[in-house]
């Protein structure tokens, strides 16, 4: 996976915008108004996920590229470095279950919204 294909794969989903809150270095994706991910725009080297606490301590004993979140809150996210193993595949589902943990966690009404974007748009 390249940059423009995490880039591409996190703007299908309903509701993300993309900012650079952080400076112009750092590319982040919000559903909500929430961050679900994060990369550096230059070297794509990593990617920052959210992910539930049980599974991020399987996740990062199952695969050497897969370690705390850089910067984050190391209980709730990962850090899945790129080009070291990582499949797209993976990738997807990990980009999915981070989108979903903070939609999950949006008020009620911005859910439904979510949802009913989602309707109209199949």
């Amino acid at each position: 996976m390249n940059i423009e294909e995490f880039r591409d794969y996190c703007l299908l989903k309903a509701g993300v915008t993309e900012e650079t809150p952080f400076g112009p270095e750092t590319l982040v994706f919000k559903v909500g108004g929430k961050v679900f991910a994060l990369t550096d725009i230059d070297t794509f080297g990593s990617i920052n996920l959210k992910c539930d606490p049980e599974r991020a301590q399987e996740l990062r004993e199952q695969y050497d590229y897969v370690l705390p979140g850089y910067h984050m809150n190391k209980k709730h996210w990962n850090t899945v470095l790129i080009g070291t193993g990582a499949s797209v595949g993976l990738l997807r589902e990990l980009i999915d279950h981070s989108y979903d943990l903070v939609r999950a966690s949006l008020p009620r009404k911005q859910r439904e919204e979510l949802a009913e974007a989602e309707n109209q748009a199949e």
